[in-house]
């Protein structure tokens, strides 16, 4: 049955609260918690609406919460308004409100419905949530709405995602992507853009995409060899002179010398490098421009050729014209970058015409042969040293950074390094078996953070620098290569600390000479013009011998000249002395008896208890027994067995006789001390066994030592003793050293201690007597401890060699003066060897003369 008529009436709704109903009335009404009965929902536009559910609520009420006016649709087919009064009641202790008609409805089974207020989760299902700005009512989370057509379920509200991309056009801002998400969406820059500022995140109006700059963003962007250009959203590259495309954004470089054969033209080599390529002359031949290679006009001419067209002026060879020349145009051009070629061509030109590297077929024709070893006092050598100085410095482009390059011809060994800033490169450079070890990180540091440094080793250099310019008298040789060390390039070439050099020896020695470091000075020279200089020699200014061995020497240098550094070696002439050697002799001889004398003396005498002769008896037993070997050391020096005991017994001694020197010195400080706090002394000096471990045993150890490190250590083939190698003769100069500088202190703390005895002495007759003596004895002793020994190193003068052999020589004399002679007791027991009477065999300066320890109870006193 279908109803088309339509009425419309308007009344006023009676809202009847909960106080106004009866007691139960919310009683047999169920809360409805299905999405479908949310009363937010009011999607009428669905086909089919609204649904039958229940028989007494067939339709669903489209009022508010406060309806002020009730309608109802039945289903009819069709939609007719029926005009009823309603009262509502909210149920709270269900959460919903009851709608019920006042009157009569004209259709009776329409009655009332009901939906929920109280909102819960499961009430809305998924993809929505209850609202808190709705009364409790269902809304779909963010990023997803009901669409019109779908219409919620008893499982779903029907939330479905709102695609941002597609409703909102350009959401993202220009040069961007809009990516839709679940319940959202995304902004990403198209590629070759960015946000404005990286690290905050894209938004279209504060932080838009802009264009990324990749030729500067992108350190080499286009592989280094090209220029990059930049565009909206991206960038292209062209290739630099010399490359050619390699894909889109790399250039690969060119081999001219594979693409085009014969390109550097006749007699030639065509080397290729990146981005160019070098051309160079064979051997023989030299190019037609000199050093510098001028694309399409160079050529290389026969170096014969060349040399017989030179037109030199007058007064110098040929030769020499075309080495001057060519050192002219090196330096006119100091900041030119050679190839490899290029340098070892021009240098093994310059060494051939300078007669290094070989004769010439022409020359050997005409006879026309040059040499310029030392018949131009070096004019020739200190040429070529200045042109392979600056062809070598040519070898650095400082564009390259750091680089280690190595270069070898039968002629030269280059070694190149550059180091760039924060380097750790250990800077040690080798040529031809010499090496060169210099601190390029501390030149770096005075340099902008580079520096370089060139090793050179010319073979054959000898023949115009040869040993004959070391200015001496004695015999040279020359034992190593020529070698040459630059600093090509940097500024400040000060030195931090020196420089050294390892240098191998051309042949090994079997009995090293004297080694000398030396390099090459030349002052005067004007080159380009031919003027002739006039210092050219081997000094040795600034450089000496750190070690050396028979296989290579170690040199220190405080200086880079611009020249070679070499090693030069030589034997000293024996400057023959007759008459040193007669008094040196003469004077051990004497040393000896009187050593002799006085081992008897403290040997076979009856001493005071108090005195302790221990150390003065083993010093003249060491003492005479060390210079003893030395009188018959030439007598065994063809003995081989023999001479290596005898210079391993000899150094026992030494460095014992030293030890007992020392032992002496400190009892004699023990003494000076015990009298100066006045005690009575019972006996003077050290326990014996105390003496003993000290003077025989540190020796024993030294030498034992010695041995063990080196087996081969002894011997010689002009004196028995220590071999000068490996630092082994620092087996005898340290302990001696070493005493030495105790002795000397000791000497003078012990004088200090007598100064106020020595100041107070009286004036008359017989004290100054006494003081006279007191002094020689102080003298005395001064030799006796060995202090003189320090004379041993000033033996560049004659006098300091007399001093020296004559003060030490004589210890045994002074010893036995000191101590023998000058004692009372001593010389009574000689009166009755003797069987003397004391007037006749004693002097009257020597009655009475005091020994050594009543000089000093006398000074305590």
């Amino acid at each position: 049955m279908s109803y088309c008529s339509l009425s419309l009436l308007l009344g006023s709704l009676f809202i009847i609260g909960t106080l106004s109903y009866p007691a139960g009335s919310c009683d047999g009404y169920t809360a409805l918690d299905e999405p479908r009965r949310n009363y937010l929902f009011t999607s009428s536009s669905i086909p089919g609406y609204p649904i039958n559910t229940d028989v007494q609520r067939t339709n669903i009420w489209s009022e508010s919460e406060t309806p002020t006016t009730g309608y109802a649709c039945g289903n009819v087919g069709g939609c007719c308004n029926y005009y009823v009064d309603i009262q509502v009641i909210y149920c709270s202790s269900g959460g919903f409100y009851v709608y019920k008609q006042v009157n009569n409805h004209p259709i009776n089974y329409m009655g009332y419905v009901t939906y929920h207020r109280n909102c819960v989760a499961g009430s809305c299902g998924p993809l929505a949530e209850c609202s808190t700005t709705k009364n409790g009512g269902c809304e779909c989370v963010s990023g997803y709405k009901i669409p019109p057509t779908h219409l919620p379920t008893n499982e779903s509200y029907g939330c479905q995602d709102i695609n941002e991309c597609a409703e909102t056009a350009n959401l993202c801002g220009p040069h961007s992507n809009c990516t839709n998400l679940p319940g959202a969406y995304n902004c990403s820059c198209l590629e070759g853009f960015a946000p404005s500022d990286p690290a905050l995140a894209l938004n279209p109006s504060r932080n838009p995409c802009t264009d990324v700059n990749e030729c500067v963003e992108i350190e080499k962007v286009c592989g280094g060899f090209g220029v990059c250009t930049n565009t909206p959203g991206n960038y292209t590259c062209t290739c630099y002179k010399g490359y050619k495309p390699d894909g889109p954004f790399n250039c690969q470089d060119i081999d001219e010398c594979a693409d085009t054969p014969g390109l550097c033209g006749l007699h030639s080599v065509c080397t290729n490098a990146p981005g160019t390529f070098h051309c160079s002359c064979v051997e023989g031949y030299f190019s037609s421009t000199g050093v510098l290679w001028e694309t399409d006009v160079t050529v290389c001419d026969s170096v014969d050729d060349i040399i017989a067209s030179i037109v030199p002026p007058e007064g110098q060879s040929k030769e020499m014209y075309f080495l001057y020349q060519m050192n002219q145009q090196l330096r006119e051009n100091p900041d030119i970058v050679l190839s490899e070629g290029s340098v070892t061509n021009s240098l093994s030109t310059a060494l051939k015409v300078s007669g290094v590297g070989g004769i010439s077929a022409q020359q050997a024709s005409t006879g026309q042969v040059w040499s310029g070893a030392g018949k131009d006092g070096g004019e020739s050598g200190s040429v070529v040293l200045k042109i392979s100085e600056l062809l070598v410095n040519a070898l650095v482009d400082p564009s390259q950074g750091q680089v280690n390059k190595t270069i070898q011809t039968p002629e030269l060994d280059i070694s190149l390094q550059v180091i760039e800033a924060n380097s750790t490169d250990t800077s040690s450079l080798s040529a031809r078996g010499n090496t060169m070890d210099i601190n390029l990180q501390a030149l770096a540091r005075n340099n902008n953070g580079t520096a370089s440094a060139v090793f050179l080793t010319v073979s054959g250099m000898e023949s115009l620098l040869g040993a004959s310019f070391l200015q001496t008298e004695n015999h040279t040789e020359m034992l190593s290569d020529v070698i040459t060390a630059t600093l090509p390039k940097i500024n400040h070439t000060q030195l931090s600390e020196p420089v050294n050099f390892t240098m191998h020896h051309k042949r090994r020695l079997a009995e090293p000479g004297l080694m000398t470091c030396v390099y090459w000075k030349d002052r005067g020279v004007e080159y380009g013009n031919g003027t002739e200089g006039k210092m050219r020699h081997w000094s040795v200014d600034g450089c000496w011998v750190v070690f050396s061995d028979e296989n290579y020497t170690v040199c220190s240098c405080s200086h880079l000249s611009t020249f070679a550094l070499i090693m030069q070696t030589g034997e000293t002439v024996s400057e023959d002395n007759p008459f040193l050697e007669w008094v040196n002799r003469m004077c051990v001889i004497v040393g000896l008896v009187f050593f002799a004398l006085a081992i008897l003396t403290f040997l076979l005498c009856s001493w005071n208890p108090k005195i302790n002769n221990t150390a003065r008896l083993h010093l003249c037993l060491c003492l005479f027994l060390s210079h003893l070997l030395l009188l018959l050391d030439y007598t065994y020096i063809t003995h081989k067995l023999v001479c290596s005991i005898m210079a391993g017994l000899l150094h026992f001694l030494v460095v014992a006789s030293f030890l007992w020197m020392l032992l002496e010195a400190l009892q004699l400080y023990l003494l000076v001390q015990r009298l100066s706090r006045i005690q009575v002394i019972q006996r003077d000096g050290l326990q014996k066994k105390y003496l003993y471990l000290i003077g025989y045993g540190i020796p024993l150890v030294i030498v034992g030592v010695s041995a063990a490190v080196k087996q081969d250590g002894y011997g010689g083939t002009k004196v028995c003793w220590l071999k000068p190698e490996q630092y082994f003769t620092w087996a005898v100069l340290g302990p001696v050293c070493t005493v030495l500088a105790l002795n000397w202190i000791l000497f003078c703390v012990t004088i200090w201690s007598l100064r106020p005895t020595l100041a107070n002495m009286k004036s008359d007759v017989s004290q100054s007597k006494d003081t006279r003596l007191i002094i020689f004895k102080i003298l005395a002793q001064f030799v006796i401890l060995g202090c003189t020994w320090v004379l041993g190193f000033f033996q560049s003068t004659m006098v300091f060699k007399y001093l020296f052999i004559v003060l030490n020589s004589q210890q045994g004399t002074f010893l036995y003066i000191v101590h023998c002679l000058f004692n009372k007791e001593v010389r009574d027991e000689y009166r009755k060897w003797l069987g003397c009477s004391s007037s006749s065999s004693t002097p009257d300066s020597m009655k009475g003369a005091p020994s050594v320890s009543e000089d000093l109870d006398k000074a305590g006193k």
